[in-house]
């Protein structure tokens, strides 16, 4: 059974940082790609960074390039995103996600299993 469980969300004030991360299981997690993607209240499900099986590629919506780095350590079977200078608009629920396949996808749909999220909230 695979599981995705992620930690290290809470509340920040604006521009301080916070590093989630995602520990996998249940599966050889260096033969898969990963995602984050995050929901906002009353709002659709975004796609945030993704990188393929080896780290060797990334993708960050635009919102967030130059402020957040996702990562991957195989070994330990754990993805992370680094947020920094972290924004009000960045408050959301982050959910971590394997994907089918050895690449990733900015489409949730190219991802079945999902942790159960982290809430991150931004405010002073």
């Amino acid at each position: 059974q695979v599981q995705l469980v992620e930690s290290g969300g809470g509340l920040v004030q604006p521009g301080g940082s916070l590093r989630l991360s995602c520990a996998a299981s249940g599966r050889t997690f260096s033969s898969y790609g990963m995602g984050w993607f995050r929901q906002a209240p009353g709002k659709e499900r975004e796609f945030v960074a993704i990188i393929n099986w080896n780290g060797g590629r990334t993708e960050y919506v635009d919102s967030v390039k130059g402020r957040f780095t996702i990562s991957r350590d195989n070994a330990k079977s754990t993805v992370y995103l680094q947020m920094n200078s972290l924004k009000a608009e960045d408050t959301a629920v982050y959910y971590c996600a394997m994907s089918r396949f050895l690449t990733s996808s900015t489409n949730s749909r190219a991802y079945d299993y999902w942790g159960q999220g982290t809430q991150v909230t931004v405010s002073s």
